[in-house]
């Protein structure tokens, strides 16, 4: 077996094991409004987010395209800038989940390969434009939209509950908030697994090529590497991000049936159409700012701003952390 192979593998379970601490992080996403609510219980929420994780991972792969191709240099980079990215953006995920803050894992991978990158060959590696286009201003446009979006849905539902009595709203919304934290699941599966899907099939491309330079095959995401990625999702999510569930669920907000399925399908709408476009969002940023918008309907100080403003700090933070960390693990182990 050649070193090359071993770096091949050692990579491909690297990665892995990142998209495990994706699930286990982003298990909150989809379950902490339900659980918050009791309308499921914890066991029940985590297994039902595991399987419709799992089957959302299939739904394309658009956002695996845009994090393979799309934002560095394929013909400059080689597996150990991808080994590097991936270790900083485990370490900086695995801290943030660790600590109970839902970053975004989805950044914490985009910084580390922009990192790594960079470190092995300038700046001048980096596609400026896709990523402005597909990375930085979906980043800051998906978590208004959901703010938006979820203040507006709650207003009408409000609207459209003006009469009904409070037992008749909660025992309602307490069914449909079951297929709104489905559906939450399963977008959450259509964008996040296809990040750690982007890097397996881009680690497989540059293999190729270290072993035939005159030959450049296309990106191509096999589908053993989309089973696989939607297995380990899914086994992450029903292992679970307890601390994260409890910050997003219960210490933002406190939550009813109505809220929890407003604050879900916003999230879940919004998620899955910048999968269908090739956007690599956070669900992180979408539910949270969702269930911003959804609580400010109640009244402005209904939402904790405090713990609020420590999660955008961490927003802000992920892809320079992630970045820098990735860097100084090139430089010291493979430069």
């Amino acid at each position: 077996m050649t070193t090359s192979l071993l770096l091949l593998i050692l990579v491909i379970v690297v990665a892995l094991v990142f998209e495990f601490a994706n699930g286990a992080n982003d298990a909150a996403n989809a379950i902490a409004t339900v659980v918050s609510t009791k309308v499921l219980s914890p066991r029940i929420a985590i297994f039902f987010a595991a399987v419709f994780n799992f089957w959302g991972a299939f739904a394309g792969t658009k956002v695996a395209a845009t994090i393979g191709s799309g934002i560095v240099d394929t013909l400059a980079i080689d597996l150990p800038v991808i080994l590097c990215a991936l270790i900083g953006a485990a370490l900086v995920t695995t801290l943030a989940t660790a600590s109970g803050v839902p970053i975004s894992c989805s950044h914490a991978l985009i910084g580390g390969l922009l990192g790594a990158s960079v470190a092995r060959n300038g700046f001048g590696v980096v596609y400026v434009k896709k990523l402005l286009e597909k990375v930085i201003f979906p980043m800051f446009a998906s978590p208004l939209v959901g703010f938006i979006v979820g203040f507006l849905m709650m207003l009408a539902l409000l609207w459209i509950c003006a009469k009904a009595s409070p037992e008749r709203i909660n025992k309602k919304f307490k069914f449909l908030q079951v297929f709104s934290a489905g559906f939450m699941a399963f977008s959450h599966g259509s964008n996040d697994a296809q990040k750690v899907m982007g890097v397996i099939a881009l680690s497989l491309l540059t293999y190729k090529i270290s072993q035939n330079p005159e030959v450049t095959p296309d990106f191509v995401v096999p589908l053993w590497v989309i089973f696989l990625c939607a297995s380990t999702m899914g086994l992450g999510t029903a292992i679970g991000g307890w601390k994260v569930i409890k910050t997003i669920g219960h210490r933002m907000l406190r939550l009813k049936p109505i809220h929890g399925f407003a604050a879900e399908t916003t999230a879940a709408c919004t998620i899955l159409t910048a999968s269908f476009f090739g956007f690599p969002v956070s669900t992180t940023h979408i539910i949270s700012t969702a269930i911003m918008g959804v609580g400010s309907t109640i009244r402005l100080s209904a939402v904790k701003w405090g713990i609020v403003g420590k999660i955008v700090t961490a927003w802000f933070l992920t892809i320079p952390i992630s970045a820098v960390i990735s860097a100084v693990l090139y430089k010291l182990f493979v430069w």
